[in-house]
């Protein structure tokens, strides 16, 4: 029994949801702005503040951008939708439910391909649908109480659930990055992790290697990067697999990521699953979604970042880990086209974008489309060392200078005396000077004693 039990091994089975916020300039059923780092309770109204007697509006801009990122998903896109209020108590919901989806999603069925340790994996998406966040609770250390900020409630969310597809922390991250790749092409969501418009909660089990039926699964919460998403799981697969193997079982619970701890903590037990008691908003009228107005969506998706490199790859010849580099944001894609169209070596454009432009993009936190070298400035760079005026080494020692200082590069290799002589009559001259001034060299070398060579070029 037990003894047999430790030897087993396990095999990792995930799933994930996303809350990504959609960027709408308002929220999803009022007129607030979603502006994120406002002072406390200054976005908000009647309706998210949950008076009673306000009604909701939806956000047309919202049920546009669900169906651009279903459409990109590979989903298909509900005509018949309905609101539900899902019921639930906590101080950061005014209202005492918050307003979701629930029988009819408005994605459905989708899928993504992302890169696995075996090549390509398909990861099927259960389904997307609109939902309004809630508030934020604020816990002060020291004061007496919490206070609460509804500047984030009402704020229009895409919820997106995937089927337990996964089965390695790494082809989470594979498929977080690819997820949020898509929606930044579609610029439906910014992406940025910190301030919290891409949550991911992925939902963990091990079962024994070879069973068909899924093991009991953890939830795992709090996590705001990639890096934390790895670590966080890693820790939880090893977690489970010592419970399971001294023959222990694995409650179904809800866990947080302490960053500082480096570990996985209970924040509330699912033992009594919650009964939300959806029903269909009564505020709301049911919203039909005309197949005509869809398909015109379909037909205005723009690239997306697969079909992207695959171009890359076939238009300029790139090999796969610079189109993965160059494909990852919509900005630097779009920022190395222009530097090709304007100096037609793509390889040599590549090393460049992807080394020093990311380094110093990297360096000062910015996006390629703020990036102050522009494309025309970089394609300069180019040119000098193209025509001979300045060597590849110095280029590469001048850019973090262009970069931080604005100037172009032209002027910098002026005021720095950095040119260097391709004239091939000024050269032949300076080399006939320096052979008829080391004749004993010259005739070593020429009795072939090759380590000369280096002596003579140094002069």
């Amino acid at each position: 029994g037990r003894g047999a039990a430790r030897d087993m091994t396990y095999e990792v089975v995930v799933g994930v949801e996303v809350h990504a916020q959609l960027r709408t300039k308002s929220k999803m059923f009022c007129g607030c702005p979603t502006l994120f780092g406002a002072p406390p309770n200054s976005h908000t109204c009647p309706v998210c503040l949950g008076l009673p007697g306000s009604l909701p509006v939806i956000n047309r801009m919202a049920v546009e951008m669900a169906v651009r990122a279903g459409l990109a998903l590979n989903c298909t896109i509900g005509g018949d939708n309905r609101f539900a209020r899902k019921n639930y108590f906590y101080p950061d919901l005014p209202k005492g439910y918050q307003i979701s989806q629930y029988e009819s999603p408005i994605c459905e069925h989708g899928w993504i391909d992302i890169a696995s340790g075996t090549g390509s994996k398909r990861v099927r998406i259960r389904r997307a649908h609109l939902e309004e966040d809630a508030g934020k609770n604020v816990h002060q250390a020291g004061a007496n109480g919490s206070v609460v900020d509804l500047n984030r409630a009402g704020t229009p969310l895409l919820e997106i659930v995937t089927e337990p597809d996964m089965r390695s922390s790494d082809e989470v991250v594979a498929y977080l990055k690819g997820l949020r790749d898509i929606l930044m092409y579609l610029d439906v969501c910014d992406g940025n992790m910190d301030e919290g418009s891409f949550r991911c909660e992925p939902n963990l089990s091990l079962r024994p290697t070879g069973q068909q039926a899924f093991g009991t699964k953890v939830e795992l919460k709090n996590i705001n990067s990639f890096k934390y998403v790895k670590d966080a799981m890693d820790y939880e697969i090893k977690r489970q697999a010592k419970v399971l193997s001294e023959g222990g079982k694995i409650k179904q619970e809800t866990r947080l990521w302490n960053i500082e701890r480096g570990e996985t903590a209970v924040m509330r037990s699912k033992e009594e699953a919650h009964d939300y008691r959806y029903f269909p908003d009564p505020d709301l009228v049911p919203l039909k979604l005309d197949k005509e107005w869809i398909e015109g969506f379909r037909a205005g998706l723009p690239e997306l970042p697969a079909a992207r490199a695959s171009r890359f790859i076939s238009e300029y010849g790139l090999p796969e880990y610079d189109v993965g580099v160059l494909t990852s944001s919509k900005a630097l894609a779009d920022y190395y086209e222009r530097c090709v169209k304007l100096f037609n070596q793509p390889k040599t454009v590549s090393n460049w974008v992807m080394g020093e432009l990311v380094r110093e993009l990297n360096g000062s936190g910015a996006d390629a489309s703020a990036s102050p070298v522009s494309p025309e400035r970089l394609v300069g760079l180019l040119q000098l060392v193209e025509k001979g005026t300045i060597s590849l080494k110095v280029a590469r020692e001048i850019f973090p200078e262009v970069y931080s200082s604005g100037k172009p590069p032209e002027q910098i290799v002026r005021e720095k005396g950095l040119t260097q002589v391709s004239d091939e009559g000024a050269l032949e001259q300076i080399i006939g000077e320096v052979l008829g001034k080391n004749p004993a060299q010259v005739a070593q070398f020429k009795e072939g004693k090759q380590q000369v060579l280096g002596f003579l070029v140094g002069q």
